[in-house]
């Protein structure tokens, strides 16, 4: 099972390489990795610098429909050359950019299979501008959290957060999720209404949604993971912040749902 793997922005390959190893050290070897560098140099993610030395790239440094556009077309270049892989891997804005590939695709070419069977998302999200250039409609409560949440983990994965805090620095700053984390309310998650999503931009592999309870970008993760097919994914709650924590138990259950993947793909 071969996994295209997208890091997240103003980090790396190496950096995205050196997140997943505790679970993927949990996968046999039929499991392989390809990790790749955006193709955009970039300022370190905030507090990465403290970690991980440069260089640093991304996807885009400007959040709008063209620079999204442009990294698309960079994405179906590098499936096209280097392609063809099972299925990909992705954090934060590689989320980002591989959600905007599957809702793009099924707006424009839902006649056509995916060039993967299927995702792994790893604290993501679906871009707002993207949902409205498709004709979805975006809430102000919506817009509003998106970004009140991104100016809330700047704050929190900083530099100065991090040497106060160390991991008590992610807070619950959006609220009112329950226990599961999964809203139950279609009408209205989040402030959007899955009820009126055209069904053709349903994401139609199967797919698994890693989200941190604490991550103040948690909205975001659990409304991407309601533009999946229900029968076709699963959700995880890892119980940190915006990342990928190391432990064994968290290690082990993504590791599962890794494999979960890859079984349900080549059964969807």
């Amino acid at each position: 099972m071969r996994f295209l793997c997208l890091h997240g922005k103003g980090t790396s390959a190496a950096i995205f390489k050196s997140q997943t190893t505790s679970f993927r050290a949990k996968l046999d070897p039929s499991f392989t990795f390809d990790f790749v560098d955006g193709f955009l140099d970039s300022p370190p993610a905030a507090g990465i610098d403290l970690f991980y030395p440069p260089p640093y790239y991304s996807f885009w440094n400007n959040f709008v429909v063209p620079d999204v556009r442009r990294a698309l077309a960079w994405l179906r270049d590098l499936l096209a050359r280097d392609g063809p892989y099972d299925g990909v891997m992705c954090f934060s804005q590689g989320c980002s950019l591989i959600a905007s590939f599957c809702l793009y695709h099924q707006a424009e070419t839902s006649d056509e299979p995916l060039p993967f069977k299927t995702a792994v998302f790893i604290c993501g999200g679906a871009p707002m501008q993207v949902l409205e250039d498709l004709g979805i409609e975006v809430s102000p409560e919506a817009r509003d959290l998106d970004r009140k949440s991104s100016k809330a983990l700047a704050e929190q994965a900083s530099t100065d957060a991090i040497l106060k805090s160390g991991l008590d620095r992610w807070k619950n700053a959006h609220g009112g999720l329950p226990d599961s984390g999964v809203p139950l309310d279609h009408s209205n998650v989040f402030g959007l209404d899955f009820t009126k999503m055209p069904p053709h931009l349903r994401i139609k592999i199967p797919t698994v949604h890693i989200y941190g309870i604490k991550d103040p970008r948690c909205p975001a993760s659990l409304q991407l993971s309601h533009f999946s097919d229900p029968r076709l994914t699963k959700a995880y709650d890892h119980g940190g912040g915006h990342e990928v924590p190391r432990t064994s138990d968290v290690s082990e259950n993504i590791a599962q749902l890794v494999e979960w993947s890859a079984v349900a793909a080549r059964v969807a």
